[in-house]
Order: structure tokens, then sequence, then C-alpha cells
């Protein structure tokens, strides 16, 4: 992949972010010029520009924050499982993650700031029931997505069945069970950001091993490779960063699938380089589809998890049909 062409990349997506921004922070009834908006965060106080700060970047920067998490775990995901149709969302991680938030925060809402370590072990426990139960003499993609639809859609359903049954009376596991990032505060932008940040930093470190993954598993061995225990540092990368990212801003389906694919196509498949681009793209692809959701039926809303959903279900089909991948294995 040429350089140019990387770095040219680089400076649209971050240029695509800035502009999305300005859009978000002026989606709703309240708006604001770039200027009054820069003005008013350092220059003088502006009451317009307090509010827009307070009410409205709280969501803004949980959605960015949570974009690239997601966006970073889909592509530790598929190096990790050699299948580019793995996706935290799809293969369950998200949902189990999203179950223990939603029952820590229903039973022991003091127990709030531990929600994050809570949804990291659930998603944990989901990543390594698909992982048993796909394996057969090897991992096949096929096994891998059905074992992976089906506990995605038992804890789905138990998320529901204990939202519907609580009469939707707990806000914080129904913002978790819809994926709602409505109403976020600076608090949880500010509990979200440093597991990001961590998780983001790793990523990055273990991104080489992630390179040496796609090689069979005997080359890498030859090499000196610990492929079992490189598995299972970039598997427990991944489901933390899904975690911690379903924990405040619900499961968001086929972003982790979509990012991928997209960011290899404009800056190539080495690791290096795919995992902080797919950061910045799944930054961008997340607040895109939450501003359009606040936009399309406004002063109604429709949840980012929709969006993704009715443009990540086609997109996942036409991956189906265009994989050279031996599926019915």
């Amino acid at each position: 992949m040429e350089k140019k062409k990387i770095v040219l990349s680089y400076i649209l997506t971050a240029g695509a972010l800035l502009l999305l921004f300005l859009w978000a922070a002026n989606t709703g009834s309240l708006k604001v010029s770039a200027k009054q908006l820069f003005s008013g965060l350092f220059v003088a106080y502006d009451e317009n520009v307090a509010t827009i700060y307070d009410l409205r970047f709280p969501r803004i920067f949980i959605a960015m924050a949570g974009g690239a998490a997601t966006a970073v775990s889909g592509v530790l995901l598929q190096a990790v499982m050699k299948n580019p149709l793995a996706d935290p969302g799809i293969i369950g991680v998200s949902s189990g993650a999203s179950l223990t938030a939603v029952l820590l925060t229903a039973f022991c809402p003091s127990l709030y700031f531990f929600t994050p370590a809570a949804a990291f072990l659930g998603g944990l426990a989901a990543f390594f029931l698909v992982y048993v139960l796909s394996w057969k003499d090897g991992l096949s993609p096929l096994r891998i997505i059905l074992v992976g639809v089906a506990v995605n859609a038992m804890f789905t359903g138990l998320m529901s069945a204990f939202n519907s049954g609580t009469g939707s009376s707990y806000s914080g596991a129904a913002s978790i069970v819809n994926a709602n990032i409505t109403m976020k505060t600076w608090t949880d932008f500010k509990t979200l950001i440093g597991y990001v940040v961590v998780g983001l930093i790793a990523a990055v470190v273990v991104s080489g091993q992630c390179d040496l993954l796609a090689l069979e598993d005997k080359t890498a061995r030859s090499i000196g490779v610990s492929v079992a225990k490189s598995r299972m540092v970039i598997s427990v990368i991944a489901v933390l960063l899904a975690a911690i990212s379903t924990a405040f801003i619900g499961a968001i389906s086929f972003l982790g699938l979509i990012v991928p694919h997209i960011a290899r196509l404009l800056v190539g498949s080495s690791h290096k380089t795919l995992v902080p681009y797919s950061a910045l793209l799944g930054a961008v692809v997340l607040l895109l589809a939450d501003t359009v959701g606040r936009t399309i039926t406004a002063p109604y809303e429709i949840s980012a998890s929709v969006i993704m959903s009715v443009v990540g279900g086609p997109f996942f089909i036409l991956l189906l049909r265009r994989s050279k991948q031996g599926y019915a294995k």
C-alpha cells in the first residue's frame, strides 16, 4: 500500500470527523456557528455554547470513543479467528457484556463504576463459550458464525425478557439493552475513556502479532511465535474493547465488521496501520450513525444501533456472497 494513499486516508478521515463533530454539535433546536463554538469554548463564556457543551458534547465524545473501541475489537477478532466475518456483535461478545452490565446496573446500582469490569467478564465468558462450542478438529468460519449467532440470540433474548419483565423500570439497564446513548454525562465519558485508551494502546502494541497470526500456525511457530499465547492475549484485548464500549453505549451490531473491511481497502492489511486507522474510522462511523438517527425523524430519535443494523445487514450478506473461503467445512 502506497504511503501517500495511507497518509491521505488519515487526513481525509480526520477532516471528516471534524466536520461531523460540528454537525453533531449543531443537531437540535440550539445551533451555533463554528466561530461561536470555538469562542465560547476557549475565549469567552457563551450561554448557548455552555449548554451544548454540557448536553451534547458528552454524547458526541462517548459515540466517538465507543466507535473506536468497537471497530478495533472487530479488527483483533478477525485476526485471532482468521475469519473476515468475525464481529463482537455477531459472535455474541457484545450481548454477553450487555447482559452482565444490565444485571449489575439493575440489581447493584451502587456498583455502577464496576459496570465495565462486569461487562468485560460477561464478554469474555461469551467469547470462550463461542470458541469452545465452535471447536471440532479446528475452527471453521461457518461454525464460529453459527454458534456466535446462537449465543448472541440467547443473551439478547435474556436481556429483552428482563427489560420487559421489569417494565423497563431500570433506566440505566434499559439504555444498555436499547443501545441508547442519550442523557450521557461527562462522568460517563471520563469512566469510559480511561478503559478505551488502555485498550487501544494495548491493541497497537500487539498489532505486529496480528500480522504474524495471518500466517499458517506451523509457519508462525517455526519463527518463534507462541501462537496460543498470542491468540489469548489479543482475544482478551478485543473483548475488553468490545465490553467497555457495550457497557456505555449498548451492543452496536456490524460496526466491528464494516469498519475493518473499509479500512483495509484504504490503508492496507498491515495491522500496525490498520488498528489506529480503524479506531479513527470507527469514531466517524458511529458518530455519523448517531447523528443521522437524531436528524432523520427529529424531534424523535432512532438509535445508532438501529441505523447500523439497517446498513450492516446488507453489507454482511454481500461479504458472505463474495467471500472466497470455504464456509461449508
